[in-house]
């Protein structure tokens, strides 16, 4: 199913909508310690259900980028962030992902522990009615054991672990910007069109900023953090993500730095980051100041604007609860994103493909401990 694995430079990764799996992610990355490697593989077709012929042999060419990072004097672990892209069919993902490991391990350092896949491919359980609650929402997916037993049924050795927590989301909403604004305007719940429309009557005004403005967001970013009690990254790595772009690479990222202010007061402020066709919500912050002045409406509401002007396909939220549940720690975002409409999309989290099964037993104790290691 899986042939050709061999390394490249990561200047030569595909262009993708995917920003974690592009030379612009791995080049930011790169000031914090993590190393990355790029690499081609070609994938059966008959596994991505293309021409649903069993016997073809033919091949589809994929990449993706590992980043290694290490955790002790001798050991490491590699990580791969919503890759890879290339979706098998349900029934093949356990052996495609098993083949591929296997293949990879003989690149990766001998002391390599496991190689972590943050997948983006949609949950195998999300679109299962057996699972939804009372109120026809779905709560998430089912037991660590019962996925187990899923996702290892076709492969070989029965390896995949699912990992305790997962470092990147697996729960967003896509808004579809091939409709036309008014459209897009129209799908929103009823509120949410009213909070923009205050916000822009109230005389919230949206601006795209420059470096000049980096310590405006930090501090907004700041006050956030401590609100919502997140991970707080350092002023120098939002500096990188904000210069860094990746230009003489297949795989480059726009970046734009977009402040809500009123009467030059900064209420809102957030990192929109274009990668491929797709617009991302990467980084979000806002004041206590003014809540009701809306002004993250009338921000969210420019940065999909932007978006569609630039070319966009889609605008990821990026980050929610799995559904309409009050008491999960991202409900709040979770109502105040799906109130500008788009699609609610589930992937399948972090999965473990343990390398050396004793320091990976060890290493997950240890990690459920301190609830969880920061590898995004």
């Amino acid at each position: 199913m899986i042939k050709d694995v061999h390394s490249k430079g990561i200047e030569q990764l595909f262009r993708t909508p995917i920003l974690q799996q592009t030379a612009y992610w791995s080049k930011v990355k790169s000031h914090f310690g993590y190393d990355s490697v790029a690499f081609n593989f070609r994938i059966k077709h008959s596994t991505l259900g293309v021409d649903g012929t069993p016997d073809s042999s033919e091949y589809a060419i994929a990449d993706l980028v590992v980043f290694l990072r290490q955790i002790d004097s001798l050991h490491y672990i590699a990580y791969v962030p919503y890759g890879p892209e290339i979706e098998p069919g349900e029934e093949f993902q356990g052996a495609v992902l098993e083949e591929l490991s296997e293949q990879l391990r003989l690149f990766l350092p001998k002391t390599c522990i496991m190689i972590r896949y943050d997948l983006v491919w949609e949950s195998l359980w999300s679109k299962d009615s057996v699972l939804l609650n009372e109120e026809n929402h779905w709560p998430g997916p089912p037991s660590h054991r019962i996925q187990e037993q899923r996702f290892n049924f076709n492969t070989i050795l029965g390896n995949f672990r699912k990992a305790y927590s997962n470092n990147l989301p697996s729960n967003t909403i896509l808004i579809d910007l091939k409709k036309d604004s008014l459209k897009i305007i129209s799908d929103m719940k009823p509120k949410t069109r009213y909070n923009i429309q205050l916000s822009q009557k109230r005389g919230v005004n949206v601006r795209s900023a420059g470096m000049e403005s980096l310590s405006v967001w930090y501090d907004l970013y700041k006050e956030t953090a401590v609100r919502n009690n997140f991970y707080l990254h350092s002023e120098e790595y939002f500096r990188i993500a904000f210069t860094e772009r990746a230009h003489n690479t297949q795989s480059p990222a726009e970046v734009t730095l977009l402040i809500a202010e009123y009467d030059k007061l900064p209420l809102a402020a957030m990192f929109l980051v274009i990668s491929g066709n797709r617009a991302i919500y990467l980084y979000g912050a806002s004041s206590s100041l003014h809540r009701n002045l809306m002004a993250p409406y009338a921000l969210q509401w420019k940065a999909i604007s932007l978006a569609k002007e630039k070319g966009c396909i889609q605008y990821d939220m990026f980050g929610i609860s799995p559904g309409n549940n009050p008491d999960h720690p991202m409900y709040g975002l979770y109502r105040f994103k799906k109130g500008f409409g788009g699609s609610l999309f589930h992937s399948m989290g972090c999965w473990d493909y343990p390398l050396d099964q004793k320091m990976y037993l060890l290493y997950t104790a240890s990690e459920i401990g301190r609830q969880g290691y920061h590898l995004a």
